[in-house]
């Protein structure tokens, strides 16, 4: 029999690079009925096996309640040792929720949530993903179609290693404020418009 990590990786079916679709938590019913969450998400705690592999996220924002309505795999969990895998702190999420998207400047509103994104798509800086040394600068405030967006974009960066060009895509005199086209370990997401928009325009000026 089919563990419940195995059933959902099935459901998933997560990529070569270890990234999912949105897994709706009613899809879990007949031979994935066992995944049904009664006490939680435990069968994907950090402890478990599933999320020393794979970066777990999840959505509570459909229905109303403190109720998980999706899950998804978001990349490989490059740091296994750390202390949290997706954990962001409370004080962190409750500051970035007052503040407006930083691309569409849209608030909290009842048909997007603010959603707390890392600004580092790649989720792979072991003191951004651990709470103890994580800051609130290495996060920023996105609407929920803003943060899909960005997520589509690091998603097709991390499988050619191409990043996202601001001046094609968006026709901003610049293409990026630090680096180019190509990805490098050294410098990772600085400059790329989706690593922080606010700076990036800021920079702009003083480019001009």
């Amino acid at each position: 029999m089919a563990t419940q990590q195995e059933l959902f990786l099935k459901l998933a079916n997560p990529d070569k690079n270890g990234v999912s679709r949105w897994v709706n938590t009613t899809e879990f019913v007949g031979q994935y009925s066992t995944l049904e969450l009664l006490n939680g998400l435990s069968w994907g705690r950090k402890s478990s096996a599933l999320a020393k592999k794979y970066i777990l996220e999840t959505d509570k924002s459909i229905t109303s309640g403190n109720k998980i309505d999706r899950i998804r795999l978001n990349g490989f969990n490059t740091c296994p040792t750390s202390i949290h895998t997706q954990s962001i702190r409370s004080d962190i999420k409750k500051e970035i929720a007052k503040q407006r998207c930083v691309v569409l400047g849209t608030t909290r509103s009842c048909d997007h949530k603010t959603e707390v994104d890392h600004k580092d798509g790649r989720k792979n800086d072991s003191r951004v993903m651990s709470t103890t040394t994580q800051t609130l600068d290495d996060f920023q405030p996105l609407s929920k179609p803003a943060n899909d967006a960005k997520r589509q974009f690091c998603k097709e960066c991390k499988e050619t290693n191409l990043r996202y060009d601001a001046k094609e895509h968006m026709g901003y005199t610049v293409s990026f404020t630090q680096g180019d086209i190509n990805y490098t370990d050294k410098l990772g997401c600085i400059g790329c418009f989706w690593y922080d928009p606010i700076a990036f325009r800021k920079e702009l000026k003083l480019i001009k």
